[in-house]
């Protein structure tokens, strides 16, 4: 293993030993994905036996696999930015950087730890989802991964740019770890079709990936048909709001290191 390598599992390392040792911790990763799975299942039942016909089958079996995802992209996004948290927390961090860790290695091993985080949080929802309501995830076939992937990387990106603002505001900017997320879902189209928004605000939700893969899904689960434009514009969209975000954060941490405020941060 090569020395970068080792530095990025060391900071992995860390973190999954915080895990290991802490069953509140590992009960909180779980515990949200699985409620909004519940609430929105119920809500799906209620809509297949109020109704008839398979119209409201298929908008409940969209309304939960919408939950499902949408997970991912906030257990993705709360992943990194309460990774990066607890090193503040903890008075870590400048002792993190005058290691030989470079920020490259944090922007991979923050990522990994959260990809850990949404695999462990999602699975117990996973399997609620095909018990309780006779939901399978993976029925679809591999694009699914696709969607997951994509979402994932949303996440990501998100959670580079609110720990750009915490390099630059500190503690002070702690609350939006938890806010950007869902103050964003009402324009990521989980749960309804991109046509539902007024007209003005349609251009906003068609520069998120989470808007796409969306309609994507729908179209998958409604229809049987797969949008492959859709899954396209979601991943270029991913890419350029990804490279987006390393730039800031680039950006913010050189600015950071200059001020000191690496050692300060959180005081």
């Amino acid at each position: 293993m090569t020395g970068g390598a080792q530095r990025i599992w060391g900071l992995v390392y860390r973190h999954l030993c915080m895990y290991q040792r802490s069953w509140p911790r590992l009960a909180e990763i779980a515990y949200w994905p699985t409620l909004e799975l519940l609430i929105w299942g119920f809500t799906a039942n209620f809509f297949s036996r109020s109704l008839h016909g398979s119209a409201p089958i298929l908008a409940g079996t969209a309304l939960v696999a919408g939950a499902l995802l949408w997970e991912i992209v906030l257990r993705a996004q709360i992943g990194v930015t309460l990774s990066f948290l607890e090193e503040i927390w903890s008075r870590n961090l400048g002792h993190i950087f005058v290691s030989p860790l470079r920020p490259a290695e944090m922007v991979l091993a923050l990522p990994t730890v959260s990809a850990i985080r949404t695999f462990i949080g999602l699975l117990p929802a996973t399997i609620i989802a095909f018990l309780l309501y006779h939901y399978d995830l993976f029925a679809p076939g591999p694009v699914m991964l696709l969607f997951f992937l994509n979402l994932l990387v949303m996440g990501w990106w998100m959670a580079l740019g609110i720990v750009s603002l915490l390099f630059c505001y500190g503690s002070g900017a702690e609350a939006l770890a938890w806010t950007v997320a869902f103050g964003i879902t009402p324009v990521a189209c989980v749960s309804y079709p991109l046509a539902s928004l007024p007209g003005w605000l349609q251009p906003l939700a068609q520069a998120l990936p989470a808007a796409h893969v969306f309609e994507g899904l729908r179209s998958l689960l409604l229809s049987s048909h797969m949008n492959w434009n859709q899954l396209t514009a979601a991943t270029w969209l991913n890419a350029l709001w990804m490279l987006a975000g390393i730039a800031v954060f680039g950006a913010e941490f050189r600015r950071a290191r200059i001020r000191g405020a690496l050692i300060s941060i959180g005081e």
